[in-house]
């Protein structure tokens, strides 16, 4: 997969009210930041989560930091334990807190303290449908968003899930940030196309960086 614009330059992107593309933010630490996913996958390793409803999520996941996102038959939930491996998440590392200040910091949000880091990686056809980030208790922090591989659609709403929708090409080292008046917007990636990216080969990963309490 040919990045037609890996050499250029960081550039900010408006995307909504509160709401930013960092084109090309995270590309010059992408090598360690892959790295360091398979580090973290080798302690907790990749899942496909179930929702309360029954659906198994295309999207492979796993976490890092003080807690992590999971799900059971009462629902969705952050929790210290990796219910997987009965042991704590991994911690996350100083890259991964380093690269959300510096994105926070960029889009205008200053103390961002993110206690979870949800790692997730796409397949070919793997998808995110319409969702709120809704499920942390404090909604006044950012989300930070990592893009890293094959590039995939973004889709951007609205406060409610049938508002118009964006929908934007995010590619390898792009980081989306949000919150403020677009904190509980609507949002997704639409089924991944088959490809092979030098620094991920068939997958996408993506880190999204999120204060919970």
């Amino acid at each position: 997969m040919l990045d037609l614009f890996a050499d250029e330059a960081p550039w900010i992107e408006p995307l909504a009210d509160g709401a930013v593309i960092l084109r090309r933010f995270a590309s010059a630490d992408a090598q360690a930041l892959i790295a360091q996913i398979s580090e973290l996958a080798a302690a907790s390793p990749f899942r496909q989560m179930v929702t309360p409803g029954g659906y198994t999520m295309s999207v492979a996941m796993t976490n890092c930091g003080e807690v992590g996102w999971t799900t059971d038959h009462h629902g969705y939930l952050y929790s210290p334990i990796d219910p997987l491996t009965s042991q704590p998440w991994p911690a996350m590392p100083t890259l991964f807190r380093t690269l959300s200040d510096g994105a926070s910091k960029a889009a205008g949000y200053a103390d961002f303290t993110p206690d979870a880091c949800l790692i997730n990686r796409y397949a070919s056809g793997a998808k995110l449908s319409l969702h709120q980030d809704k499920d942390e208790l404090n909604l006044q922090q950012p989300i930070v968003s990592v893009s890293l591989g094959l590039p995939a659609v973004f889709q951007f709403g609205g406060l409610k899930r049938n508002d118009p929708l964006k929908k934007v090409m995010l590619e390898h080292g792009d980081v989306v940030v949000w919150g403020g008046p677009s904190r509980l917007f609507y949002h997704g990636i639409l089924p991944l196309k088959s490809g092979h990216h030098s620094a991920t080969g068939e997958y996408r990963f993506n880190l999204t960086f999120r204060h919970t309490r």
